[in-house]
């Protein structure tokens, strides 16, 4: 199954970029560069709702970015996580 979450990307001031899911609650990552960082925030938002999904959560909605309190530079990208069931689940 595939879920798509916009991440908001910010370079820091020493030239880094963090990352943070505005829809998934403590959900970061951090990247020497941006595509280092769309892929470490990949990764965490995998992580993420594979626990959210494991404890039978509901998953939150997907903001539209024009309701995003957004700053100058950011960057927003959807993040694509495609997770397969097993035993149970339907895909």
């Amino acid at each position: 199954m595939k879920f798509i979450y916009p991440a908001v990307f910010r370079k820091t001031e020493s030239g880094t970029f963090k990352a943070f899911f505005p829809d998934l609650e403590c959900c970061y990552a951090e990247g020497d560069t941006l595509d280092d960082a769309i892929d470490k925030a990949n990764e965490a938002a995998y992580d993420w709702i594979s626990v959210e999904l494991s404890e039978e959560g509901a998953l939150p909605s997907i903001s539209d970015e024009c309701d995003m309190d957004l700053q100058e530079g950011d960057i927003v990208r959807n993040i694509s996580v495609n997770i397969r069931f097993t035993e149970g689940w339907d895909e």
